[in-house]
């Protein structure tokens, strides 16, 4: 894959994030916890500022994530928090989006090994992100 690619990969993982932790902000009560999350969305927007930077120097713009995928995402959320909007319901959905950024992010580093370094630095930073917010999240579980 070309880094074009990654970097759209990239930037739809993190947009869909930020809008899944905006969501889950909402039915959260727990201060400790929502300062946790706060602190996952700046790490996001921290990425996101990278992938950007990414673009301008390849003098691209990111594909918007499809309308579908954001819709389902939000339908999820409200579907899984319908009858539990505790701290360990939602660590577990958050969890679980992460766990599947990990693994999508490791076939893309994987199957591109014709990558930039400066792409593959910005998926590793992405990875270790998602697994560290995994652990963080162990807690509230």
């Amino acid at each position: 894959m070309d880094d074009l690619t990654i970097l759209n990969e990239i930037h739809k993982g993190v947009t869909t994030g930020m809008s899944s932790l905006e969501e889950i902000s909402k039915k959260c009560s727990d201060q400790e916890f929502k300062s946790e999350l706060s602190t996952q969305y700046n790490s996001y927007q921290t990425t996101l500022d990278k992938v950007n930077e990414a673009f301008e120097e390849i003098g691209e713009i990111p594909d918007d994530a499809p309308m579908g995928q954001k819709i389902m995402g939000w339908t999820g959320i409200q579907f899984n928090t319908m009858n539990d909007t505790s701290n360990t319901k939602l660590s577990e959905l958050l969890i679980q989006g992460y766990d599947m950024g990990v693994i999508k992010g490791f076939k893309l580093l994987n199957q591109s090994p014709e990558a930039t370094q400066n792409v593959k630095d910005i998926l590793n930073g992405f990875i270790r992100f998602q697994e560290n917010s995994i652990n963080r999240l162990k807690k509230f579980l």
